[in-house]
């Protein structure tokens, strides 16, 4: 049994992984270090992993062996091609890495996302707002929440200044975190269903609906369907996942209501396995 250089080793996912491949041919202890140079070398390219094979093969080997090198590094090219991409994600997402906002930025926050959520309810979901669902209407309300509201946005959503929060001051690269969700393996995107925004975004706070604070999210999960609300301060906001031309799918219910739903799968108790708990947003301190 050969032991494979450690410079190998990392391209092709760990020692447990490369043993494994290896050893499924006995007359490969004759490939020599030259082989793994050449390998290491031309790593990215299918074609030169080919050359390579045929060119450090020892003279007078079995041409089958040959081959079977050649696709053996065809395979771990492949291999190496997602090692090399995961690498580049998880460098790009940690490059995009700016800090949360504090608790002052994070209460303003709360209160421009509730605004926001609000006004869909009042006024039926705004056009520009894409993917109406449960998890696209807190996608929507906290993109637009993080925006500079100047004028131009007043007009566009129909507000007035006089009965506007505070302007939340954020730095440009925070204003993107509702533009990039983290969706596993080191990637954002501008989309997450549900059960990303509570698996890669948000933090767990408590199964009771005591501890929830406006714009706090609540998360049922029914096996092969999740479904999420928001927590408005004095009641609660959803989407019902579908709409038509007579309803919107935005609903608005008390507390008091969701606790007595006829449906007691809905209901946001710790007593109710479907009831995963009260989440927050990952990107607030408080």
């Amino acid at each position: 049994m050969i032991v494979l250089p450690n410079s190998l080793l990392k391209y092709v996912g760990g020692d447990g992984l490369a043993r494994q491949i290896w050893r499924k041919n006995g007359s490969l202890h004759e490939v020599n270090e030259d082989f793994f140079a050449k390998f290491n070398t031309a790593r990215t390219s299918k074609v030169v992993f080919q050359q390579a094979a045929r060119n450090t093969w020892p003279a007078g080997k079995s041409p089958a062996a040959a081959r079977f090198i050649a696709w053996l590094l065809a395979i771990m090219s492949f291999a190496t091609a997602a090692h090399l991409a995961a690498a580049d994600d998880t460098a790009a997402a940690q490059e995009f890495a700016p800090p949360a906002l504090n608790a002052s930025q994070s209460l303003l926050f709360r209160r421009w996302f509730v605004l926001m959520v609000d006004a869909q309810l009042r006024r039926g979901p705004n056009p520009r707002w894409q993917q109406q669902d449960c998890a696209g209407l807190v996608r929507f309300a906290a993109n637009e929440a993080l925006k500079i509201h100047d004028a131009k946005w007043q007009k566009n959503n129909g507000f007035s200044a006089q009965n506007l929060p505070p302007e939340l001051v954020i730095t440009p690269e925070q204003r993107l975190f509702a533009q990039r969700w983290k969706i596993g393996a080191g990637a954002t995107s501008a989309y997450a269903k549900a059960i990303i925004l509570i698996q890669h975004n948000s933090a767990f706070i408590s199964r009771d609906i005591n501890a929830a604070q406006p714009g706090d999210l609540l998360f049922f999960d029914q096996g092969d369907e999740q479904h999420m609300m928001v927590w408005m301060g004095h009641f609660i906001a959803y989407h019902t996942g579908s709409s038509s031309a007579e309803d919107n799918g935005l609903r608005a219910v008390s507390l008091q209501q969701l606790m007595h739903w006829p449906d007691t799968r809905w209901i946001p108790d710790a007593r109710n396995p479907n009831f995963s708990g009260i989440y927050r947003l990952g990107f607030l301190s408080k």
